[in-house]
């Protein structure tokens, strides 16, 4: 059987914890949404799960057991402004430097489990105009780990997911690559004892990214 080199041409980026520090700001939004429907803040679990979960998913996973209370926290997280924690929030290092460089061979996107907030964010730090396509979690029918998003992604830009790159931080983030056939970097201290791919700095991506493609795999796998 003949092998070929992986070909990349699309590279989509998680948001939080991948081109954002925002630990701090996601922490600070639910903990204001659940103050304002006279609840706790989050748990110790709760902390870690916001900064992966879409909202609908966080409240189920942690109030399932009180529906009428999931109803006004989803009700309510659409009435508090996140804007106000944006100063919690932090690009990476050199990262317009890092997406102008990739911009040069691959389009980019970013598939985030994000609601409303998906664009806003790039446009309040502006790197806006460094993505091809910005996915969110009102932008399909399932969240992550499904793989809707990174399929609308590879779909919308006319880029086969065998072609595609996800770049991610968490668990959930490597089960939405697998199941859309997409490759898998990880980011982060949660997966780099279980992924191939990983990075310490976003700004080591470039040579991640050659590495991977330097690759070889059957003819006509993904």
């Amino acid at each position: 059987m003949t092998q070929t080199p992986i070909v990349l041409r699309l590279v989509i980026f998680d948001c939080d914890g991948v081109l954002f520090r925002s630990e701090a700001a996601n922490l600070a939004f639910y903990n204001a949404v659940l103050h304002r429907v006279g609840q706790p803040p989050l748990s110790e679990r709760g902390a870690v799960d916001c900064q992966a979960l879409a909202a609908a998913q966080l409240f189920e996973r942690h109030y399932g057991d009180e529906p009428d209370l999931v109803a006004r926290l989803r009700e309510e997280v659409h009435s508090v402004d996140y804007g106000s924690f944006y100063p919690l929030m932090h690009p990476r290092p050199r990262l317009r430097a890092v997406l102008q460089r990739l911009r040069g061979r691959y389009k980019t996107a970013m598939a985030t489990n994000r609601g409303k907030t998906a664009r806003e964010v790039l446009a309040h730090f502006g790197f806006a105009d460094l993505f091809d396509l910005v996915v969110g979690v009102h932008d399909v029918s399932r969240p992550k780990p499904h793989p809707d998003m990174l399929l609308k992604c590879a779909g919308d830009l006319c880029v086969d997911p065998g072609n595609a790159v996800y770049v991610g931080d968490q668990p959930s983030d490597a089960a939405s690559a697998r199941a859309a056939g997409m490759h898998f970097v990880g980011m982060g201290p949660v997966l780099r004892d279980v992924e191939r791919y990983t990075l310490e700095k976003l700004d080591q991506i470039e040579v991640v990214l050659r590495g991977l493609e330097h690759v070889c795999r059957p003819n006509g796998s993904a």
